[in-house]
C-alpha cells in the first residue's frame, strides 16, 4: 500500500485516469485530422458512433457559432456526477439541493423516490456510473450520464443553467 493510505491510492489512480483520458482525447484528435471517421473510432471502442461523437466530439452551435463544448456552469459534469450520486443513495433532498424555482416546484422527493423505484422496477439493482458527457447550447448545458443496472441500462440526463440551477433531470433508456 503507498505511503499516503487507500486515499493515497485513491487519488493516484484518478491522476492517472484523468491524465489517460486526456491521452485518449488527444489520440481521437488527431484520428479525426487525419480523415477517420466517428464510426471507425466508435468500432475501436467498442461504442457507436454517435457515442463516439458524444464524448470526444467538438460541435459548434450552427446559431451561434459558440463551441458546445464550453461548459456553462464549467463544473457541470462534477456537479452532475455528484447529483447522480445522491440520487443512487436516495438521498431526495439533496438532489433537489440545486434545482431551480419551476424544478422546485414540480418536482418533489415523493416524485424523486417514485421515479427511482419505477427504474428499480425495470432494470434492477444499480451497478454503475460511466463517463458522463455533456454540450452547452445557449444558456444550458445538458449532461447525460450513463447508469448500469443488473437488468439493463439507462441515461440520467440533467440540463444546468448557465448559474448552476438545475432546469431539468430525466431518467431514460440509454441512446442508441
Amino acid at each position: 500500500m503507498p505511503a499516503h493510505g487507500p486515499l493515497g491510492s485513491v487519488r493516484e489512480a484518478l491522476r492517472k485516469l484523468r491524465d489517460a483520458e486526456e491521452t485518449l482525447r488527444d489520440a481521437v484528435d488527431v484520428a479525426r485530422t487525419a480523415g477517420h471517421t466517428w464510426q471507425e473510432i466508435g468500432d475501436l471502442l467498442g461504442t457507436s458512433r454517435q457515442a463516439a461523437f458524444q464524448r470526444f466530439g467538438r460541435p459548434v452551435d450552427p446559431t451561434t457559432g459558440v463551441s458546445m463544448t464550453d461548459l456553462k456552469p464549467p463544473d457541470a459534469l462534477d456537479r452532475a456526477r455528484e447529483l447522480v450520486a445522491e440520487l443512487v443513495g436516495c438521498q431526495w433532498q439533496e438532489v433537489r439541493r440545486d434545482f431551480d424555482d419551476r424544478m422546485r416546484a414540480a418536482v418533489g422527493e415523493h416524485e424523486l423516490q417514485l421515479a427511482w423505484a419505477q427504474v428499480a422496477g425495470s432494470v434492477g439493482r444499480y451497478e454503475g456510473m460511466g463517463e458522463p458527457y455533456a454540450r452547452s447550447t445557449g444558456d444550458h448545458t445538458v449532461v447525460r450520464m450513463p447508469l448500469a443496472f443488473e437488468a439493463g441500462e439507462r441515461t440520467v440526463q440533467v440540463t444546468y443553467r448557465e448559474d448552476g440551477q438545475v432546469a431539468g433531470l430525466w431518467i431514460r433508456p440509454p441512446e442508441e
